[in-house]
């Protein structure tokens, strides 16, 4: 075992993230994120220790087209939420390169103020090249911080894309940053990311951008109300802002609020939960089998051989493969 967990058992994380030691806790997320096997069965270890001491906080998804200002909202209204009296906890998941893996973790150099405010912990994390950085270390890195008395978690995605659909399955509110000019944006947009929205928020409402930010909630919100009603009964809403004039970052937050109330008064927001918790079983299912199929010896010989040869019936191939696998 390596200086990463040097030599340490499970209860020195444990005791150590239930006590809110910041630098234990980030030791710990790191044994979460890390690849190594020996770390990976250490890492469950201290999941399993503090798992009863989690689920209590609210977990929101933030997310927004190229140069909508997610740090710069987060930061604003990060300072909202701790102002309530919160504990708060940004992960902001930071595109890995697919070559080197290396990624840019520059998150907190762009929350300069909110990173040296008390009760705020912001843990910058590579995504790995997998779906947006939303993947079972990030599931779990919401666990240690909830266990470490983190009361509000905010997960920053990449961007808009196929990573949001995992950032939504993690998160009970799911935040959508749009710019002034709705038609351009509507056209650049998936409808699927605006129904997995719960509220829309126009940003940079401010100097000359305010009266078009106002033009621009009124499509927006025209556009929202087109999209089927969401299974929690909420209406969804579309808000203007200024994260550099603090306006409307206020509303935002009770916004929110009036969702976990309302959520929760109807149970929507429990059985969300335990459906995010059965699906990420089944995505755990689909990625050890993948794991333990890719890492079988003979399996990596095989594909091999068949690359050199190029299959002439890709899909009877690979299911023939599978079943001398499965055997």
């Amino acid at each position: 075992m390596n200086k990463l967990s040097n030599n340490k058992q499970p209860d020195f994380f444990i005791s150590g993230v239930l006590r809110g030691d910041v630098a234990i806790l980030s030791r710990a997320i790191t044994l979460v994120e890390s690849q190594n096997k020996s770390h990976q069965v250490l890492a469950q270890q201290v999941i399993d220790g503090i798992i009863s001491k989690t689920g209590h906080s609210i977990r929101l998804g933030v997310t927004g087209v190229p140069g909508v200002g997610k740090s710069t909202f987060i930061e604003s209204f990060g300072k909202e939420v701790i102002a309530k009296g919160h504990k708060l906890a940004v992960l902001a998941i930071d595109p890995s390169s697919t070559k080197s893996k290396g990624s840019i973790l520059g998150d907190k150099t762009r929350m300069e103020e909110l990173s040296t405010k008390e009760n705020v912990y912001i843990r910058p994390s590579p995504s790995s090249g997998t779906l947006g950085g939303v993947t079972k270390a990030t599931y779990e890195t919401i666990l240690l911080c909830e266990a470490a008395g983190y009361d509000f978690i905010i997960v920053e995605t990449v961007g808009v894309g196929q990573s949001e659909v995992a950032a939504s399955k993690i998160t009970d509110f799911f935040l959508l940053l749009m710019l002034a000019g709705a038609g351009d944006e509507l056209q650049g947009i998936k409808r699927g990311i605006m129904e997995m929205a719960d509220a829309l928020v126009i940003t940079k409402a401010d100097g000359e951008n305010f009266i078009k930010a106002k033009a621009a909630r009124s499509e927006y919100a025209h556009a929202m109300h087109l999209l089927q009603a969401p299974d929690s009964g909420w209406t969804s809403r579309t808000l203007i802002c200024s994260a550099t004039e603090n306006a409307g970052i206020a509303e935002i937050y009770t916004m929110i609020e009036d969702y976990r109330n309302f959520t929760v008064a109807n149970n929507y927001f429990s059985e969300k939960r335990k459906q995010q918790q059965f699906d990420l079983f089944l995505n755990a299912i689909d990625e050890q089998l993948k794991e333990r199929f890719y890492s079988d010896p003979e399996i990596k010989s095989k594909i091999e051989g068949i690359k050199k040869k190029s299959p002439g019936q890709p899909f009877a191939e690979a299911r023939k493969l599978l079943d001398e696998f499965l055997k």
